[in-house]
């Protein structure tokens, strides 16, 4: 053999080998380097030379550049194979060579040599060739010892055995990485959910509790009869395994609502009625939790809804210009006119804050027709046209929809339900789609019947208030007689504020109100003696703020006028309000000033004949006298009786002026014996009261001669 310009005999390389098997058998293990450096060689000449002689000259076995003894070799396999077997769980090899190492190392000392991890590992390998160490080898190094196998297949059957169900977690907790593959092939007949693999039992069990609910027509949380693990997923999947789920679903018996609620359809059903019951009680009383709508103006919807045109005419009566016109005008500086309709006053003395109202004239309206809704809305046309919010219904919200459910259907509650509100939601975000038709083809058949409604509500409030505010207008005028004095001027515009004022707007505020109502498909009673009405203050404002966007403001202003000290506060407010929601208001004119004076004053004419009290009788003269004279219809509250008496003076004869003087000096003295009277038997103020009632009683021809004329007195 020649080796680096060498030639070196066989039997050379015999005697090396006999020297490397002595020291062999004395050390146990020697590496190939060290003897490569002993030859001056190259280790793998060494190996070239040994690898033939190994288990002939050389006893011993050659493993990743180390020599052993067979003994070693025997040796370190018993411990691989102790260790094997110590081994209960999956493990890493190389985690288990490294500690064999460190013990090895530790049992020679200095003088050993490290031995490698391939050395153990390719005895391990032979031991499992052999089948003295049992278990499963992954990817060479992962090992799985049998009996770990074995505990865990036995805790999987157990427990799946005993529940008819086992989560994925639990088998990951057991070292199973794929779960889903390892259970379908162990039970074939099992049903693989999101989180669990479950037995076809539970599905019976499952089945069974649905069936007993529909039948019973109530409803079911599948969460509850299933395991605690089970989540909302599981129960959707297994929900539509179970087959009287599928047999209801076909036939409209049960229905799924989230994941894991069943319901009957009896039970729903039941709870539908109860719930649309409630909305049909919120709207008979008009309620509003249900339903929030903008209004918009009442002619024009009206009008939407059905053609409310008919032929008739004006107020006005021919004087030139039209007052229509000027009725639209809100600048117009023009004296606004008054009502239909003295409030009588009384005199000065206890009966000072006491309003007598005469009948109504019914001639008032002779010379000029009512004006009709219809035509409200023609002789707006010309003017600015004003955008009609969209109505939007906001029906029922969700809130109001689940609060409704927590009290008629207390059942979730009572039944220990973690959050009932859960279920309340599913039901609402069901049935609420429902409802929402419901009420819409409700409103929609209210509104049908409401428009005729609707219609006559407006004809009858535009009539209504041309009359009273042309009436208004001219008991206004007779107010410029007294702005000469301030006191006296103040409490003839708050009497007529709060009294013929405050009437006509009550008679608005509660027709329109009526009327939103219908429009919102309320239910309403169409009052016919809307004049007759009489709201609070309170009762004003909550009306006014019922309204939507500007029609509320006008409302509000006109409730705050009412509370004024000037009529033409009022009646600007009044306008406004009236133009907003679509109502046109009549302007006086001359033609109607002399119509309407002429009406009152045949109506007080009539009314002073066949009085027979002398102390209503008083106020009635008085209001006559100013007609008469001023051309004017006064309306004067019991306090400034006095003055309107001292203001004819100037106007009446000595003799006239003296029996009107006199008159209501008695007046005054009775009704301070009146108030003073105490009803004692002893008290002798009745004879004084009687005494003084037949004075009067005897002047009233007189009195009513200055009126009437001594004929007719």
């Amino acid at each position: 053999m020649l080796i680096q310009g060498e030639i070196i005999s066989q039997s050379y390389w015999d005697s090396v080998a006999e020297e490397v098997n002595e020291r062999l058998q004395e050390c146990s293990q020697i590496a190939l380097a060290e003897l490569a450096a002993q030859l001056h060689v190259g280790s793998e000449l060494v190996a070239s030379v040994l690898e033939p002689r190994l288990g002939t000259m050389v006893k011993g076995r050659l493993e990743g550049g180390q020599l052993y003894t067979p003994a070693y070799v025997a040796r370190v396999s018993a411990m691989v194979r102790g260790a094997s077997r110590g081994i209960t769980v999956p493990t890493n090899l190389s985690v288990l060579w490294s500690t064999l190492q460190q013990l090895l190392q530790e049992m020679e000392g200095a003088t050993g040599v490290a031995v490698e991890g391939s050395f153990f590992q390719s005895l391990f390998n032979g031991l499992v060739k052999e089948g003295e160490v049992l278990g499963t080898l992954r990817a060479g190094v992962h090992w799985t010892p049998t009996v770990f196998a074995i505990a865990q297949k036995e805790c999987v059957d157990s427990f799946f055995s005993q529940n008819s169900f086992i989560s994925y977690d639990a088998l990951q907790k057991l070292g199973i990485s794929q779960p889903i593959q390892f259970l379908q092939s162990r039970y074939p007949e099992g049903i693989p959910l999101v989180t669990a693999f479950v037995h076809p039992s539970i599905i019976e069990m499952l089945d069974a509790a649905i069936e007993d609910a529909i039948e019973r027509g109530s409803w079911l949380d599948s969460l509850s009869v299933l395991p605690t693990s089970f989540g909302a997923q599981d129960s959707s999947t297994i929900l539509s395994l179970c087959p009287s789920v599928q047999s209801a679903l076909k036939t409209n018996k049960a229905l799924i609502m989230g994941d894991s609620y069943l319901f009957s359809s009896s039970f729903v059903k039941d709870v539908y009625d109860r719930v649309e019951k409630e909305m049909e009680t919120l709207s008979h009383s008009g309620s509003s939790p249900v339903m929030l709508s903008e209004d918009s103006h009442p002619v024009k919807e009206a009008k939407a809804g059905q053609d409310l045109s008919k032929s008739s005419e004006l107020l006005e009566t021919g004087s030139e210009g039209g007052n229509s016109k000027r009725g639209s005008e809100k600048g117009s500086k023009k004296k606004k006119g008054k009502s239909s309709g003295t409030k009588s006053v009384s005199v000065e003395g206890d009966f000072e804050n006491e309003d007598y109202i005469p009948a109504k004239s019914k001639k008032n309206q002779k010379k000029g027709k009512g004006t009709t809704s219809s035509q409200v809305a023609d002789s707006r046309k010309g003017a600015k046209k004003e955008s009609i919010k969209t109505q939007e219904d906001i029906v029922p919200s969700e809130e109001w929809l689940m609060q409704k459910l927590a009290i008629l259907v207390p059942d979730f509650e009572e039944q220990g339900i973690d959050d009932p509100q859960t279920i309340f939601k599913h039901l609402a975000d069901y049935l609420r789609p429902m409802l929402v038709n419901y009420w819409k083809e409700r409103r929609k058949a209210l509104f049908t019947e409401n428009v005729e409604k609707m219609k006559r509500l407006l004809d009858n409030l535009q009539r209504k208030l041309d009359e009273s505010f042309l009436n208004m207008q001219l008991y206004e005028k007779a107010l410029d007689l007294f702005e000469d004095d301030q006191s006296t001027s103040v409490t003839l515009h708050r009497h007529l504020l709060r009294t013929f004022a405050s009437s006509i707007a009550d008679m608005l505020l509660h027709n329109l109100d009526v009327h939103n109502k219908l429009k919102n498909g309320i239910q309403a009673e169409d009052s016919q003696n809307s004049e007759s009405i009489s709201l609070s203050p309170g009762e004003r404002t909550a009306i006014a703020k019922s309204f939507s966007g500007s029609q509320s403001k006008r409302a509000l202003a006109v409730v705050e006028a009412l509370e004024g000290k000037r009529v033409e506060t009022f009646m600007t407010a009044l306008r406004d309000l009236a133009e907003e929601s679509g109502l046109l208001l009549k302007m006086l004119d001359k033609k109607l000033e002399r119509a309407l004076l002429h009406s009152y004053r045949k109506d007080l004419t009539s009314q002073v004949s066949a009085e027979t009290d002398p102390v209503s009788l008083l106020p009635k003269v008085v209001s006559l006298l100013y007609i008469q004279v001023h051309n004017r219809a006064l309306q004067a509250p019991g306090r400034a009786i006095s003055v309107a008496v001292t203001r004819l003076k100037d106007k009446l004869d000595a003799s006239a002026y003296k029996i009107l003087t006199d008159f209501q000096t008695a007046t005054v003295t009775l009704l301070a014996l009146m108030s003073a009277a105490t009803g004692d038997e002893q008290d002798c103020s009745a004879d004084r009261i009687l005494s003084k009632r037949e004075l009067l009683e005897s002047q009233m021809p007189a009195l009513k001669a200055l009126v009437l004329g001594s004929s007719q007195a």
